[in-house]
């Protein structure tokens, strides 16, 4: 049989390559291979396998045919249900993979796929892997079973779909519950486990802190600093002397404050503001980090590798050693610290109208918080006012031009999505004790347009002066998205004005504004969001389609982000006689992947700041399983709905748990409907839901709706 089998493989790939080949459906195929109807089962085989290998593909039209020669490479991303997709670079859509198709392949492994059907109206691409290239992991995080000589690590990531085989003598001695890292050493195939070994040991699952070290260990987030880097700060002083001052613009005598959170350390921008008769001055001072961090020096190597600093719920995992992030380069109050200061004159209708960019030495007079200075400004608490008395003209005044920076890019069409944050306060055994929304307030939003202005400013006058830089940028949605949203939104009665392949974002301010404290306002913000593309760091300056900005870069966080860093190098060169023709060439070469790691390490930095929201949020609701609470329908799907609860927790109620009518999924409409009763459960809609279950390792909490 098996021979029959290769013959019959053989004798088709002969045909499919002959000239006079002319595609053909199976039936067709059948009649001309002479074909027994009771053998057409087998010929279905023969052609999948074929399919399956790559010689062979399928039209939309299910003919067979020779497959293009120039295969498609990409990078499989699974899904824990089996099936996945395949992201191929330079091209916006993915290629889905049926779960049949896989070929063995595993999360984020390199592959070459065959598209077995094109592209169609509300239907993606879909395609066949035909071969692995390049396994994307060789280490996994994992939780150990114990098994008489051997044992089995299961994968924390849901995506990795098979236990990890440890053979006797390569366990390090874990026992049964030990969080582990395991590097694999063999990627087994469809009849056999992957094989590994363990490398390291995280701690027991139940211990204090091994739950987040196990999501940085999966993260591949580096923890401590090499020996080199840290022997490196020997050369790095504690203070600012005058030979370091000398030459700088002297902002001393400015009064300037930073505003932070009350518990931040690093804190690399302070503000100093006045007001005359054309307008407003705004100085925005920076942080001079590049001062200390020296190109291709050892901290310099190692900053560029780790891209960002990583906000945890229980830690920072900061970019450069605390020496640095929290000593000479944060803007302590009352002591001399090394800036890069951009000053801004701004006219009483919010434009900038010119500015300097220069090295400074400011003395910040003031540590604020963002909480003080709403206290100010908002709350007209007399004690914070009174504690404060020689600043509060200062604050107001800071408000005034925030208020009018805001109207300005509000104008131009500046989208601003304002979701609520998670804040997760944790006990000293790192469990979680409250979870609350994060909002933002007046002296958040402070700081964010004065950094908006200064990252605009500094990003529009190095793209005139034509030189190598990194930008900020956000590329316009995809028009299939926004064509999708407006049909969406119709449903609610309101429309957005598109053009054949473009939106202007002033038709998403709109929107967002239209549906503003209306029941659809969550979904449908959510629904916008999910159709905007991310944005990047890149060498070109393509605008940012977000703030509806031609121009903007990051300027203002050199010590959490290395853009920053890198484009604060290049700013001072180009202050002390410009760029030479060897440093432009220079640029030009190491900037590109400086762009696209630092895209790479922002985004893993958000994966694990999300990964250990939703594990503390999962851990404070297993001790609430039975409690009821109100919430909102945040998300529907075909085996179920999502219900977000006014702290911030997100739950799933499972279709199978609405045993009182049959439910029909209605994509269109994102509602689920009874088909007797007609209940709908649809988006925005507010739900009361009992707490009955969570799942720590799939990082799930399960409701079940209570019926009033």
């Amino acid at each position: 049989m098996d021979e029959l089998f290769e013959q019959r493989k053989k004798m088709i790939v002969e045909l499919v390559h002959d000239e006079l080949y002319v595609p053909m459906k199976i039936k067709e195929l059948a009649i001309f291979l002479n074909v027994a109807k009771e053998d057409r089962h087998e010929l279905e085989r023969v052609l999948d396998s074929l399919v399956s290998e790559g010689k062979l593909t399928i039209t939309k039209k299910g003919k067979y045919m020779k497959p293009d020669t120039s295969q498609i490479t990409g990078v499989f991303e699974s899904h824990p249900n089996g099936f996945g997709f395949v992201t191929i670079e330079g091209e916006p859509d993915d290629v889905f993979i049926p779960a049949k198709y896989t070929a063995g392949a595993l999360h984020h492994d390199r592959v070459q796929i065959v598209i077995t059907c094109e592209k169609s109206q509300g239907r993606r691409r879909e395609g066949r892997i035909v071969k692995v290239l390049e396994h994307g992991a060789d280490h996994l995080v994992g939780y150990y079973q114990k098994s008489k000589s051997y044992g089995f690590v299961r994968p924390d990531d849901q995506h990795f779909l098979k236990d990890i085989y440890i053979p006797a003598g390569s366990d390090m001695g874990a026992v049964d519950g030990h969080k582990v890292v395991v590097k694999i050493t063999n990627y087994g195939d469809d009849t056999h486990k992957p094989e590994g070994k363990i490398i390291e040991i995280l701690g027991h699952v139940n211990d204090p802190g091994t739950d987040i070290m196990s999501i940085i260990a999966a993260y591949d987030i580096p923890v401590e600093f090499p020996k080199e880097v840290m022997d490196s700060l020997e050369t790095i002083p504690d203070s600012v002397d005058s030979k370091a001052s000398a030459g700088r613009v002297d902002f001393r005598a400015l009064t300037t404050v930073t505003i932070d959170g009350e518990d931040a350390k690093d804190l690399d921008d302070a503000i100093s503001i006045s007001k005359n008769k054309n307008g407003y001055t705004l100085g925005v001072h920076i942080a001079d980090v590049s001062n200390y961090v020296t190109e291709n020096s050892p901290l310099d190597k190692e900053a560029r590798e780790r891209g960002t600093s990583v906000y945890l719920v229980d830690r920072v995992i900061p970019m450069l050693p605390h020496k640095l992030s929290n000593g000479i380069c944060s803007l302590n109050k009352g002591v001399d610290r090394l800036a890069l200061s951009c000053v801004m004159d701004i006219d009483f209708r919010g434009n900038i109208v010119g500015h300097r960019i220069c090295e400074s030495v400011i003395n910040v007079d003031r540590r604020m918080s963002y909480t003080s200075v709403k206290k100010i400004l908002v709350d007209d608490d007399a004690e914070e006012k009174e504690k404060y008395s020689d600043l509060v003209d200062m604050f107001f005044l800071m408000k005034e031009l925030s208020e009018l920076l805001r109207s300005r890019r509000e104008n131009r069409g500046s989208i601003d999505f304002d979701f609520p944050e998670s804040k997760i306060i944790l006990d000293k055994n790192g469990k979680p004790i409250d979870i609350k929304p994060y909002e933002r307030n007046v002296a958040t939003r402070i700081i964010e347009d004065f950094m908006l202005a200064a990252n605009e400013t500094v990003a529009e006058d190095f793209f005139w002066q034509e030189l190598p830089f990194v930008y900020r940028t956000h590329d316009d949605p995809d028009p299939e998205k926004i064509r999708s949203l407006a049909t969406f939104i119709n449903n609610f009665g309101y429309s957005i004005h598109t053009g054949q392949d473009y939106v202007h974002p002033k038709e998403l301010q709109k929107l967002l504004a239209s549906i503003q404290d209306s029941p659809e306002e969550p979904l449908i913000s959510r629904l916008t969001l999910r159709s905007m593309k991310r944005a990047q760091y890149s060498t070109e300056c393509t605008g940012h389609f977000g703030l509806s900005a031609k121009y903007y870069c990051h300027f203002t966080s050199p010590i959490r982000r290395y853009p920053d860093l890198q484009i604060h190098r290049i700013i001072k060169e180009n202050l002390h006689g410009g760029l030479s023709p060897r440093r432009i060439e220079h640029y030009e070469r190491i900037l590109p992947d400086v762009a696209k790691n630092s895209s790479i390490m922002e985004r893993r930095a958000d994966d694990a700041e999300r990964d250990t929201d939703k594990l503390k949020k999962v851990e404070y609701m297993s001790s609430r399983i039975g409690n009821m609470y109100d919430g909102v329908i945040s998300g529907v799907t075909a085996y179920g709905f999502y219900v977000e609860l006014p702290d911030t927790i997100e739950g799933m109620v499972h279709i199978n748990t609405l045993e009182d009518d049959y439910y029909i999924f209605d994509e269109t409409h994102y509602e689920l409907y009874g088909e007797v009763s007609h209940r709908t459960y649809k988006l925005g809609q507010q739900v009361t839901v009992e707490v009955v279950g969570t799942d720590k390792l799939m990082r799930t909490i399960d409701f079940e709706v209570v019926q009033k």
